[in-house]
């Protein structure tokens, strides 16, 4: 038995080779990208194995030492202990390299590897997962308990990372801006839950208060929005309003200065349709008395909610709310956006009930759904009338 490898830019050619050589019966045993010392003899390695003589698989004059077949078996077992190694120290090195290269050195921190790579199963972007990994190293290194650095670093690093992440969220878990009446609106892409939303909050912050509350709908755009609204209204026994353009949507407004809540639903509308927002978008921007949330679902990708919160800056939205927490098992996105927006969380929906799916955002419970058994979870905080 001969093993031989063959290189070349494709895999079908370095078979061909190998088949002319070798012959029809000879078996392929692995193909691979060619390693680095290699890659000069083509992008692709394919390694053949011949029962045949060792003349019929001659090596010619000026064969490359790694394009050379191998001789004894024994030679055959080194060769792919030499392969298993050369493929370990590689995966080595780009874990090195890719998974934690900051100043702070994962090394002799066993702790700090894992709560690095918690974040990461939960969705945090590499990038900040490290970046707060780090800082909470920092805080560790700076905390002394009775001049004992040393024992100090035998103490878990989770409490620092909690606090790491506590310091960087911001949660506003109110509606209104201070005024009265408060003006509440949500934006977001569509499917995103906003009109379910909307009558979560009418419930735990109008009917539970016993105050007067209106709902106003811009969204003219989807088959029956407009009837699921005033369905809801009529069930709640509130008011509901329908207007077609930004004008009309203010003139309600003031109309109603009266009412103790307004909120207000947008149409949800993919990228591409925001122009047709843009009326709408500037009146929201423009007025410092609507509190604008931007409702985003906890189970969409981090990248994707990325892309749909900045197309979605033109409403100048001052909170975020996050939806469907109950369809997803990873919440970094929750986490990335915070800190990438520099926004404060309002909202957390749960699931479809009404009114009970609703639980208003603190630190704590953002630090559980990102470390996940790392800190006791209390019961969620339940809404309460403000």
């Amino acid at each position: 038995m001969r093993i031989k490898s063959y290189f070349a830019p494709a895999v079908e050619d370095a078979i061909a080779q190998a088949r002319q050589e070798l012959g029809e019966d000879a078996m392929l045993v692995k193909t691979r990208r060619s390693m680095p010392e290699a890659g000069h003899l083509g992008e692709y390695e394919v390694i053949f194995a011949a029962d045949v003589p060792d003349a019929a698989v001659e090596d010619p004059p000026g064969t490359p030492p790694a394009q050379r077949t191998s001789r004894p078996s024994s030679d055959r077992l080194s060769l792919e202990i030499a392969d298993l190694k050369r493929e370990l120290e590689s995966m080595r090195r780009s874990l090195a390299s890719s998974v934690f290269a900051s100043p702070h050195s994962l090394e002799g921190s066993s702790d700090a590897a894992g709560a690095f790579a918690a974040l990461v199963a939960a969705d945090v972007v590499p990038e900040l997962a490290r970046d707060l990994v780090d800082a909470a190293e920092k805080r560790r290194s700076a905390t002394a308990r009775g001049g004992q650095a040393s024992a100090l670093q035998l103490e878990p690093i989770e409490p620092w990372l909690a606090e790491e992440i506590d310091a960087r969220v911001t949660v506003q878990p109110e509606l209104g801006r201070g005024g009265r009446p408060r003006v509440v609106a949500l934006v977001g892409p569509p499917g995103s839950g906003k009109t379910t939303t909307l009558i979560k909050l009418a419930v735990n912050f109008g009917l539970a208060s016993r105050r007067p509350a209106l709902l106003l709908s811009t969204d003219t755009h989807r088959i029956a929005a407009a009837e699921q609204l005033r369905c809801y209204a009529a069930i709640l026994g509130i008011g509901c309003q329908v207007l077609e353009t930004p004008t009309a949507l203010a003139q309600a407004i003031e109309e109603n200065a009266g009412k103790d809540l307004i909120l207000i639903d947008t149409p949800g509308l993919g990228t591409g349709e925001l122009e047709m927002a843009t009326g709408l978008a500037r009146l929201l921007a423009a007025r410092s008395d609507i509190d604008t949330h931007l409702v985003l679902p906890a189970s969409t990708k981090s990248g994707d909610l990325a892309r749909a919160a900045a197309a979605y800056e033109i409403f100048a939205p001052q909170k975020l709310l996050f939806t469907k927490l109950d369809e997803t098992q990873t919440f970094g996105s929750i986490l990335n956006q915070a800190i990438r927006a520099g926004r404060a969380l309002s909202f957390f929906t749960t699931g479809q009930r009404i009114p009970e799916d609703l639980e208003t955002a603190t630190r704590r419970r953002v630090t559980e759904l990102v470390l996940p058994g790392r800190r006791a979870a209390p019961a969620p905080e339940a809404c309460t009338a403000a």
